[in-house]
Parts: structure tokens; sequence; C-alpha cells
């Protein structure tokens, strides 16, 4: 019987009411896929390639005069070797791929300034290797070293390891905070 009053009870206080419109909105669709890096990849094969059919060792390399490498007076050689030996582990990174010269030169001194700000100590720059540019030489390559070279931050930079880029990067060592 408590049941049943119960239900009358409910059905008298909801006399009058309506049920709700149906809204409008529209379902969220699915956040759409992550871009494929194609240069990216292009790149990793080249290295890849690269490394197989490259210079056998280290110094090989310094041998033929490619390479883009720096050191500020007064640090040991040490410091340069350590370097392209992978001593340091790389923290950040920034792709120039795509940039004209003038805006690679504004994201490397911004990059290096917030860097070196946030105490960073090896970070890469990715240049290309000039695949797809006139002649098929790097352009950004040769910039890097009048760019990066009047750094006060920039310690040394050489050419990142194959697995890192290759020929189509630089590790940078930053000046510890």
């Amino acid at each position: 019987m408590a049941d049943a009053d119960d239900r009358e009870a409910l059905r008298r206080a909801l006399a009058g009411v309506e049920p709700l419109a149906k809204p409008r909105r529209q379902p969220l669709r699915p956040p759409a896929p992550p871009p494929v890096p194609a240069q990216t990849r292009r790149d990793e094969r080249a290295a890849l390639a690269e490394s197989i059919a490259g210079p056998l060792s280290v110094d090989d390399a310094l041998d033929t005069g490619v390479e883009l490498s720096y050191l500020r007076d007064g640090v040991s050689r040490q410091v340069l070797r350590r370097l392209r030996r992978g001593h340091w582990v790389v923290q950040d990174g920034l792709d120039l791929h795509g940039m004209n010269r003038v805006e690679a030169a504004e994201q490397v001194a911004a990059f290096v300034r917030a860097a070196a700000a946030r105490g960073l100590r090896c970070v890469r720059i990715v240049h290309g290797k000039g695949l797809g540019s006139k002649n098929r030489e790097p352009v950004l390559k040769g910039k890097l070293r009048a760019w990066l070279t009047p750094r006060d931050e920039v310690l040394a930079y050489c050419q990142a390891p194959a697995a890192e880029g290759g020929s189509g990067a630089l590790l940078v060592l930053l000046k510890p905070r």
C-alpha cells in the first residue's frame, strides 16, 4: 500500500512537468592524428645510410674537413671530443627545416638564449643537409658558424652523431649557469 501511495504522490507532484528539449550540441570529434614527420624520417634514413657508408671513426670524419665544429679559446680540446662522443645528454632541440635565413637566425638566437637561461648544457640544432635547396647544398649549415661563434653562451659545437642527425645537425655545448 505504501508503494502505491508513494507512486500516486509522485505522479501528482510531476503533473505539470514537461521533459527537457534535446540539446542541439554536436558530439566532439576525436582529435586528428598527429602529423607524419616526413622530413625527419628522410633525415633519419639519410643519417643511417651515411653512418653505414661514412668514415669509420670520429678521427676519420674530422680528417674530411667538412664537419662544422668550434671550440671557444681557453676550453680544453677534451671538451669537444666528449661532445662528439655523446658525453652530454641532448636536453632540447631546434629544427630549422623550412625556415629562411632571417627566420632561422632569429630562432637560433632566441633558442640559445632561452636554453642558457633554463640552465641547459647540451642542445641540438637541426639545420638540414640541403637536399631540398638549390644546388643541394646546406644553406643554414654555414650560417650557423656566424650565428653561434660570437655568442657568449656557446662553449663548443660539433656535428651531431649519425643517430642524432649526422651532418644535418649540430650539438651545441652551453656554459654552465
